[in-house]
């Protein structure tokens, strides 16, 4: 009789059960106690939670610092879609989202922790109340004292402020953060005390200023039918602020360049000359950190700034005479491991392969920006035949960098053919090798942008001036090859509307 057989092979290996293994569980207190320490100040924080917002579609962001001494607390509501319980539950849950997934091209965060790290790092106690459009409003608590009591990763369904219960309510979708037990900002201080109080509200401009420049191309107004994003803190409007001072005459920007196939963006500003600015848009163009600080490299993620003004090591140094230059950088959020994103989402380095190509443009910024500076802002030369000639030129000498009379200038070159020659180059030399450079590099820097306009306040002699320059220039050449040197020579290119009074 015919027997069939079955050929068998041998079970496929199971990894965990030929390993042995103990379960390690983190700690949920001393975790918690850790997010604390990321290094987020308080700007960087209330920008994580904002990140959130946009995120969620919200149009309407309203923060608000509500003072009381120790027992002060910080509320940001936004408009935007909402969630209900188990939505909230995730989103309170650290590492919620997986850092190697592929986001959605509006998606402002990465880690899955922003939320939280963000919100402890000021706070010991974060509440989240939010709602779906047509639901009931749900609300969740991480509190880490009770984490710390418990040793367990438990939120808490407690409020103590119930009046954000019906704030949120009257919201048709959205979600409040909820910051309680502030005890890295009112530690210490007294409810009655107004010099503490005023220092909590300090914190609020701080915060406006930092906000202002991170989301300012949200915050900028958008194509027709489409606002731009509208936050407030303590119901005062935080206006966008933009670090390439677009509208204002003199400003140069050079064609925007594609880099790494496409995803990266780049163009370059040169800011106009300080003598070209009003005294308002030279505070403004000055920015959160001041002139000199503000220069290099804006990277932005999504359109979300990350770092405002850094030349990301590639071998500068911040100087006076570039602060003119400024340089937009984009990528997208499918880049985060290539620039090193850190979790606060303010710290960037550029891939190496783009390090030559970032340089290149770097150095052309750089170059132009120190033209308009030393040329107070005149791009007149680059359309003339004439070659700029400034009183004072730059030379190097042993390595060392001098500051000379230009001898070719028309009135120096006038004074010199006369019979006194020789005590006039004497006396020129004197001031070439006794010029105060270390005294004016230390009055720049500690008040910069002071220095005049030369002869701004005394047209008559510089009017004399250029009648005399001019007079000479007819001895060689015609009436407008004569007027049109004038324009481009020191200090007579600042004061071009004198030449109608020859």
């Amino acid at each position: 009789m015919a027997q069939n057989y079955t050929q068998t092979y041998p079970a496929e290996p199971n990894p965990s059960a030929l390993i042995e293994t103990i379960l390690a569980e983190p700690r949920a207190g001393a975790i918690l106690e850790t997010f604390r320490s990321i290094g987020y100040s308080l700007d960087m924080a209330v920008a994580d939670i904002i990140d959130n917002s946009i995120s969620a579609g919200a149009k309407k962001i309203d923060i608000y610092f509500h003072w009381n001494g120790p027992d002060s607390w910080l509320t940001i509501a936004d408009d935007g879609h909402g969630m209900n319980e188990a939505e909230l539950t995730e989103a309170l849950r650290p590492g919620s989202h997986d850092p190697l997934a592929v986001r959605s091209v509006n998606d402002l965060g990465r880690f899955g922790l922003g939320l939280k790290t963000a919100s402890l790092s000021q706070c010991r106690r974060l509440t989240l109340i939010s709602r779906r459009p047509d639901q009931t409003p749900a609300y969740l608590c991480w509190s880490i004292d009770h984490v710390r009591l418990t040793d367990r990763w438990e939120l808490i369904r407690h409020l103590t402020k119930p009046q954000l219960l019906a704030e949120c309510r009257q919201l048709p979708g959205g979600t409040i953060v909820l910051w309680e037990d502030l005890d890295r900002l009112t530690a210490g201080t007294n409810a009655d005390s107004g010099a503490d109080r005023d220092r909590f509200l300090q914190l609020a401009q701080s915060v406006k200023a930092h906000l202002g420049m991170t989301f300012h191309r949200f915050l900028e107004p958008g194509t027709p039918g489409q606002p731009g994003l509208k936050i407030t803190i303590n119901g005062n409007p935080v206006p966008a602020w933009d670090p390439y001072l677009h509208g204002q005459s003199g400003l140069q920007t050079l064609p925007t360049e594609k880099l790494a196939g496409g995803l990266v963006s780049v163009k370059g500003f040169i800011l106009p000359h300080i003598s070209k600015l009003s005294p308002v848009a030279h505070k403004d163009g000055a920015g959160p950190g001041g002139w000199n600080a503000q220069q290099g490299f804006y990277i932005y993620r999504n359109r979300r700034l990350l770092m405002a003004g850094s030349w990301l090591s590639l071998g500068y140094k911040k100087e006076e005479h570039y602060k003119l230059a400024r340089i937009r950088l984009d990528i997208t959020n499918q880049q985060d491991a290539d620039w090193q994103i850190d979790i606060r989402k303010a710290r960037a380095q550029p891939p190496a392969q783009l390090r030559a190509d970032l340089k290149r443009i770097a150095d052309l910024v750089r170059a132009r920006a120190v033209e308009i500076y030393r040329h107070r802002g005149k791009v007149l030369q680059r359309s003339l035949t004439q070659v700029f000639v400034p009183v004072w030129q730059e030379k190097v000498r042993h390595n060392k960098r001098q500051y000379v009379i230009n001898r070719d200038h028309p009135l120096i070159r006038q004074t010199l053919a006369g019979a006194t020659s020789a005590e006039i180059t004497t006396l020129l030399r004197l001031i070439e090798e006794t010029i105060p450079v270390p005294l004016i590099a230390l009055s720049e820097s500690n008040q910069p942008d002071t220095q005049p306009v030369p002869y701004d306040a005394n047209h008559a002699d510089l009017l004399g001036l250029m009648r005399l320059v001019y007079t000479g220039l007819l001895k060689t050449m015609p009436d407008a090859d004569a007027r049109r040197h004038l324009l481009m020579t020191e200090p007579f290119n600042d004061h071009p509307y004198l030449l109608e009074s020859l």
